[in-house]
């Protein structure tokens, strides 16, 4: 059993986003199959397009944001829940005046990220 406080577990900046962080919260070597992470995306912040080769499972704690999940865009808040199929794209923009948060839980596989060039 692991127990711990979010706020007492190190963040660190996401080198493709932009004014976005991320905390590993229960990482592959606390959980077997899956991680737990909780991402913090600051107003007009967000992640470019890119794939993973892992699906992502999020349920959003707080804020606003678009969402590009494929060929669909969609606007997310506090409480939805959202799933990303491996190696789909996706993007998000932080939408608002307060930062957009969400948990996202990735199975302890190999996952390799991919920005997509857009030009």
């Amino acid at each position: 059993m692991i127990v711990k406080r979010a706020g007492e577990v190190a963040g660190e900046e996401v080198p493709a986003g932009v004014g976005t962080s991320r905390q590993v919260l229960i990482g592959p070597e606390e959980g077997p199959h899956f991680a737990m992470r909780r991402f913090r995306m600051e107003p007009g912040g967000g992640m470019p397009n890119h794939t993973n080769t892992v699906e992502h499972e999020q349920y959003v704690l707080a804020g606003r944001a678009t969402i590009g999940i494929g060929n669909e865009v969609v606007e997310v808040q506090k409480d939805d829940v959202v799933y990303i199929p491996a190696n789909v794209p996706h993007w998000y923009r932080a939408e608002g005046d307060e930062p957009f948060e969400f948990l996202c839980m990735v199975p302890n596989l190999p996952d390799e990220t991919r920005l997509i060039d857009e030009d």
